[in-house]
Parts: structure tokens; C-alpha cells; sequence
């Protein structure tokens, strides 16, 4: 498989403070498998875009991408059970759940394949293990400072800091975003477990989104930041078709400090989709 290249931006970006301003469209809800999620529906092109939220992160954490992202495709953003305004977690989280809710909750709204699939941080193993399984409904995939298979140890041990920062960003509690931590957390191994047993990644348009800037030393150490580098550069190789791109001045929330190369990622791969369904 050939290796995918790099390419850098000069988009401006700010500090990961907390999320800036934002134009979601309306929130609503739905009963769904006895439990009520929350999710923003809009746009209208197809293939449709079904985004994957980082662990504990509330939809609203896309938010800086609206109304581009309308103005790509149809887009479903949505917090999972025990994020935002969404019912709690009835079972452990782990990705053949996630992968299942957001299933039915598309096909509930009446939003059909194909999908390109954007998933940030532990949301990028969720849309990982959809496209494996569900590879003949999946157009492309986007990933943004996605967990790779072999960085899970990064996010064990630092939850209560973890909560910390991500509370200050939100705007949320501390002890809210720690309970959503932890029932997300809890089902990382057997979700990458259920990768691994998963069918291979498929053929389509891939972009990796990777920050340029270093985590703090707390959460990933020197050593670990050259493993995940390497990780990073992998998963741009899951496709033949892979790209990875350098977000130079952020960090792990790229798709908060330059939006508008998250947007150019995700526009490239909807294109890309968009002329080989029409080949």
C-alpha cells in the first residue's frame, strides 16, 4: 500500500481554551430504543456526513464547522447515551454499540448511504470499526486527532485532568464531563478488539487531520508523542487512497483552532466520493 503523504496549512488558529462561538443549528430529540438522543440534522447533499464526537465531547464540539458543513453534504451530529441532553448509557459503550445506535438513529431521520464518516479523537476508532463493518455504506472517512489501535494507553490514568480541561473548554462541569468519561472509556478495549476482528478498512477517499502542536507532557509523554506520530502516519495508510494533513497550529481539536481546514478535508473527500459514485 502506498505511503500517504503529508501536506501543511497556514490557517490561523487560537488557543484550546473553550469552544468559541458557534452556529449549530437546532438541537432536537428522539425516542429511540427506549432511551432519547440529541442530535442537529441539516443540509441536503448527499453522500451524508455522520460525525463521531471524542470522548465526553457534546456535539456542540463541531460546532465552528456550521454552517460549512450544511453546506457540504446533509450532516448528522448527535451525542451519544450520557453526553449532553442524550439519555444515560442503558450498556457499556464500546464501538459495536456506538456504531449500532448511530445506524438506527439514521435510518430513524430517514438519512441513507452513503455516508462519509468524520470521526475526532476516540470517535475516529468508532467510524474506523463502521467502515470495516459496513463498508458498502461508507463513501469516504475523515479522521481528526483519531485514536489509533495501540495509543490507548495515552488516555488511561489522566481521566480526572482529562475531565478538568475538557470541563473549562465546554464550559461544563467537571464531575458531568468525568461521568461521561468514564462510561465511554470503559469500553475502549473491547472496541478495539472489535476492530481488530472487524473486515479490512475499505478502498475510499481517506484524510487523517493531524494537530502539528505537542500535547501536554501529563497526558502523552516525549517518548509516546513519537509512537503517535508514527500512528498518525498508519492511519493515513488504511487506504490506498489515504492523505494525511498537518494542522500546524493546533492540537487535539484541530476542528476548533482551524475549521476551515477541517472543512477543506472534509469537502475534498465528499468530492472525491461524489466522482467515483458518478464514474
Amino acid at each position: 500500500m502506498a505511503r500517504a503523504p503529508a501536506r501543511s496549512t497556514s490557517a490561523s488558529a487560537g488557543p484550546e481554551r473553550r469552544v468559541p462561538p458557534t452556529r449549530l443549528p437546532r438541537k432536537q430529540r428522539l425516542q429511540l430504543r427506549a432511551r432519547t438522543i440529541e442530535y442537529v440534522l441539516s443540509g441536503n447533499a448527499a453522500p451524508a456526513l455522520l460525525l463521531f464526537s471524542g470522548a465526553g465531547v457534546p456535539l456542540d464540539g463541531w460546532g465552528r464547522l456550521y454552517p460549512g458543513l450544511e453546506r457540504i453534504a446533509r450532516t448528522l451530529a448527535w451525542n451519544r447515551p450520557g453526553v449532553g441532553r442524550s439519555s444515560g448509557p442503558h450498556e457499556p459503550q464500546s464501538g459495536a454499540v456506538v456504531v449500532e445506535a448511530v445506524r438506527a438513529l439514521a435510518e430513524s431521520l430517514g438519512v441513507g448511504p452513503p455516508y462519509v464518516l468524520v470521526g475526532h479523537s476516540l470517535g475516529g476508532l468508532h467510524a474506523q470499526l463502521f467502515a470495516r463493518r459496513y463498508s458498502e455504506d461508507v463513501a469516504g472517512v475523515v479522521l481528526v486527532e483519531s485514536l489509533h489501535l495501540d495509543d490507548r494507553g495515552l488516555v488511561r490514568g489522566h481521566e480526572g485532568r482529562l475531565a478538568a480541561v475538557l470541563g473549562r473548554m465546554l464550559a461544563l462541569p467537571p464531575a458531568q464531563v468525568r461521568g461521561s468519561l468514564r462510561d465511554e472509556l470503559a469500553g475502549l478495549d473491547a472496541t478495539a478488539a472489535q476492530v481488530q476482528a472487524a473486515g479490512p478498512f475499505p478502498a475510499v477517499p481517506l484524510a487523517v487531520i493531524t494537530g502539528g502542536t505537542d500535547p501536554p507532557h501529563w497526558l502523552v509523554p516525549r517518548r509516546a508523542l513519537r509512537s503517535k506520530r508514527v500512528h498518525q502516519k498508519e492511519l493515513a495508510r488504511l487506504s490506498p487512497l489515504g492523505l494525511q494533513v498537518v494542522a500546524r497550529r493546533s492540537g487535539h481539536f484541530p476542528q476548533w483552532t482551524q475549521p476551515q481546514l477541517v472543512l477543506d478535508a472534509i469537502r475534498s473527500v465528499v468530492g472525491q466520493a461524489r466522482a467515483a459514485a458518478a464514474a
